[in-house]
């Protein structure tokens, strides 16, 4: 079996890797002021828990996330945000550092460093529900 054909899930920690990574990225979350206001500040945690268990899951690992919240339907679940083109570039600016330093600290290879950005470009577009 080569790297491409094993989930990404069994190439990296599990979910703790996605726990790390979520982390990192809403360590920018919480002091970025165009996206700081689209969560509520008392569901900061649960959001990292979701998207984490979200990774995990589209990356190969256990259906955690689908088994508590049933099919993902992101961009239902986003619709009561508004979303444009400034909030989709600062979410994608702020994954794509956090994904960066997973490489930096060598626990990403940056061919799926590449793999996740290009789904993370793809999917943060997708998000956009507004014009603006």
């Amino acid at each position: 079996m080569t790297d491409v054909e094993q989930p990404l899930f069994e190439r990296v920690d599990g979910v703790d890797f996605f726990v790390r990574l979520v982390d990192r990225f809403y360590a920018r979350v919480v002091v970025d002021p165009v996206l700081m206001p689209l969560y509520p500040e008392d569901d900061i945690d649960g959001a990292k828990v979701r998207l984490a268990y979200f990774l995990a899951q589209f990356w190969g690992g256990p259906t955690t996330y689908s088994d508590a919240r049933g099919h993902p339907r992101l961009r239902m679940r986003h619709a009561p945000f508004v979303i444009g083109e400034a909030e989709r570039e600062a979410w994608y600016r702020d994954m794509s550092l956090a994904v960066g330093e997973m490489v930096e600290a060598g626990e990403l290879s940056e061919d799926d460093e590449a793999r996740m950005l290009s789904y993370f470009h793809q999917a943060a577009r997708h998000m956009i529900n507004a014009e603006g």
